[in-house]
């Protein structure tokens, strides 16, 4: 709920037209910003996932709310649930880390003298991230996912499309086009202000996945020769997920317990707020069966360790295990 104000709240009072000074309004927007984010993580993910609640009526509906910050929850749903949780880390399957040609998110992509330099500027680019899921992504992996085979049901596609249209439209009349049109600010500076909103949960978003997967201590399989992904799927997703901070609760809380990774990709199903009472059974039977459970101690720790990964696929394809 926090979240939810956070995110509304700022808007609101950008659209009623009481803010007159850009440091205000930068205020504000950064403000709906971090609440965003916060949606995306803590509410939306879980509800997507089915795990929010109980009652799956309450998750369809919070699961909407991916919609009401500008993404879709549709194409979320097949590229975040069934391929990036099916798939993790696995080249060309995984959208998690299939990245365009400035960025090596896998050993087995192919590799040029920009990637060097990838762990300098990347942060500016995962700043952008949901930039590109307001405007292109979602109409980009709608079509690639048809082609995939996913949404083929009568009229599914053609459905979605016009959902997608609607929502962005409402997305952008509150978020930037009545603000133009009631700030007295100057529209160019309006859109700065917006553009810092998206960049603030953007950079929060993809900072908290992908150090969860892009790490020294995870693996980057590839199937057989036919295709077929070897080995047992819980052992893959030991193996591919690091979790962070375990000891933070309010860091939790403030993430959505995305710092339990491995918990949250072997049991999606149960919600967040679960994952810190049963990471100790799930470290314990990793152990006794000598599999890997990937931590860091802390976010920061975390995030030194995903630049130094970042700068050695730059460099060089890392060992594959």
């Amino acid at each position: 709920m926090l979240m939810l104000v956070l995110f509304f709240i700022p808007l609101i009072l950008i659209n009623i037209g009481v803010v007159t000074t850009p440091w205000l309004l930068f205020a504000l927007y950064i403000t709906s910003g971090i609440g965003m984010a916060g949606i995306g993580m803590g509410i939306m993910h879980d509800a997507i996932h089915g795990s929010y609640s109980k009652n799956q009526k309450i998750n369809r509906y919070l699961g909407y709310t991916m919609n009401l910050i500008g993404a879709n929850a549709t194409v979320w749903k097949i590229q975040h649930n069934v391929l990036h949780h099916t798939y993790t880390n696995i080249q060309g399957a995984d959208d998690d880390i299939n990245a365009p040609f400035f960025l090596r998110f896998s050993p087995h992509s192919k590799k040029n003298r920009l990637h060097r330099f990838q762990h300098w500027y990347i942060w500016f680019f995962y700043g952008l991230s949901t930039v590109s899921w307001i405007t292109a992504k979602d109409f980009i992996r709608l079509v690639r996912y048809r082609k995939m085979g996913f949404l083929n049901k009568k009229d599914e596609f053609r459905n979605q499309l016009i959902k997608i249209v609607g929502w962005k439209l409402l997305y952008y009349s509150y978020a930037l086009i009545i603000p133009i049109l009631m700030v007295p600010i100057a529209p160019y500076i309006i859109i700065l202000a917006f553009f810092s909103m998206h960049f603030v949960t953007g950079l929060l978003i993809s900072i908290v996945f992908q150090v969860a997967h892009i790490m020294p201590s995870t693996d980057f399989p590839l199937p057989n020769q036919n295709g077929v992904i070897e080995g047992n799927w819980f052992a893959h997703q030991l193996a591919t997920t690091t979790n962070f901070a375990p000891k933070s609760r309010f860091f939790s809380w403030l993430i959505g317990g995305l710092n339990y990774q491995i918990e949250h990709h072997l049991l999606p199903n149960i919600c967040h707020i679960h994952y810190k009472q049963i990471s100790g059974i799930v470290a314990q039977t990793a152990r006794e069966y000598g599999m890997p459970y990937n931590t860091k101690r802390t976010f920061a720790a975390a995030i030194r360790d995903h630049i130094g990964t970042l700068r050695r696929l730059g460099i060089h394809t890392l060992p594959i295990r």
